[in-house]
């Protein structure tokens, strides 16, 4: 005669910190053993699947789905399930490093914002062109006078080399509208005209140079004076000390502006970025010695009017200048509903704002910066991330 008893256990997911409870099935033989008692073994528990499997699956973050997905074609398939029912993930947050001695290694972490986790990622090795640079959240680039790689794919994993553009350049501002990279201003002293631009159409993989720079840009015609950020048409560059805007179109070679964005006059920096389509400025309050707050406004990419939508809370302020007694700019990176704010250079941490569904009100906090050390150069962007692409590129979390 066999029996069946439930006998439940609990076992410790120490990367989710839950509990589940599992049972398994205890049988027993009629036959006495010499000692009078009955034997109680335990069989192997029956295995989790359907309903019961997804139900446990969808409480792990995305990044702990990745090796859930390899146990088995039921375990893939509950995991590809979750993903297709959950809400749309939230873009990472990557950080490149790259030494500033030869070799020049470079490595990649990113941090994604679901888990609260900081990962590594396996890249391929970039041959080294110049210092590895960013100025969106999606672009990579490498210029010198003889040649100019860049990336714009999520990972980088396909890099597009052509020879340099005609004016030498040292710290331009670069940056992908559609099917074209603008290269604009940053030029050497001994160049004859500091606001040149030029124009690399990827599709003919040609250069062209359209019409200059405004006068508004002589005198701070590189990337560190500014902010920018484009969308399929046009290039929109933001002074970081005023808040003027500029945009440009590279199908009509056509410069649009001044608009001043910002009425608060105590804003003393700023920096641009793109949301879900929605153009948002962040504005540090106060001066370098004395910042007071940071805020967010919606800029109209029609009237160029803004709209204020949130507000760093003071704890964060000051977490966010950290030990420095002089705080002088500060860089953003956005995509989706999220955006990061943090100093280009010293940044013990990284400053998370999401916004609600619709654009609603804005969730904030704070990571700490996984990078460290002097001697590397720092570049963001952001990236959507998915398990296929986790599951290639992930090396340790």
């Amino acid at each position: 005669m066999i029996r069946c008893k439930l006998v439940s256990y609990k076992r410790y997911d120490n990367s989710h910190r839950s509990t589940f409870n599992y049972f398994c099935l205890l049988s027993t033989n009629n036959k006495m053993q010499p000692s009078g008692e009955q034997p109680l073994v335990a069989t192997v528990p029956p295995p989790i699947h359907g309903d019961v499997l997804e139900a446990i699956l969808s409480h792990l973050p995305l990044i702990h789905l990745v090796p859930k997905s390899l146990v088995s074609k039921a375990w893939n398939k509950a995991v590809t399930s979750i993903l297709i029912k959950s809400p749309k993930p939230q873009p990472w947050l990557i950080i490149n490093t790259q030494t500033t001695r030869s070799p020049y290694l470079t490595t990649t972490l990113a941090y994604d914002p679901a888990s609260r986790l900081w990962i590594n990622i396996n890249q391929p090795l970039i041959n080294y062109v110049s210092a590895l640079r960013s100025s969106q959240p999606s672009l990579l680039y490498m210029i010198s006078p003889s040649k100019f790689s860049f990336s714009f794919d999520p990972l980088h994993l396909t890099w597009h080399h052509t020879v340099g553009p005609r004016v030498w350049r040292i710290d331009p501002i670069v940056a992908k509208v559609g099917t074209h990279v603008v290269v604009a201003g940053g030029t050497c002293d001994f160049e004859h005209d500091p606001l040149a631009v030029e124009i690399f159409n990827i599709d003919s993989r040609t250069w062209s140079k359209p019409e200059p720079m405004p006068e508004h840009f002589k005198g701070s015609a590189s990337s560190t004076w500014h902010s920018v950020a484009s969308d399929d048409r046009r290039l929109f560059v933001v002074t970081k000390n005023d808040a003027v805007l500029h945009t440009f179109d590279p199908v009509t070679n056509t410069w649009d502006g001044p608009y001043n964005l910002v009425t608060d006059r105590t804003v003393f920096h700023s920096v641009i970025g793109f949301c879900n389509d929605r153009l948002i400025l962040i504005g540090m309050l106060g001066d370098a010695n004395d910042v007071v707050g940071v805020k967010l406004w919606e800029v109209s990419c029609e009237s160029f009017e803004c709209y204020e939508i949130g507000e760093m809370p003071v704890d964060l302020v000051e977490k966010l200048k950290g030990d420095e007694l002089e705080v002088s700019s500060i860089e953003g990176r956005m995509a989706g509903n999220v955006v990061y704010i943090y100093k280009p250079v010293g940044a013990e941490e990284v400053i998370v704002c999401e916004f609600g569904v619709g654009g609603g009100e804005c969730v904030w906090w704070s990571v700490e910066n996984a990078v460290e050390g002097d001697r590397w150069i720092r570049l963001e962007g952001m990236v959507w991330m998915g398990l296929e692409g986790m599951s290639r590129h992930i090396g340790a979390t």
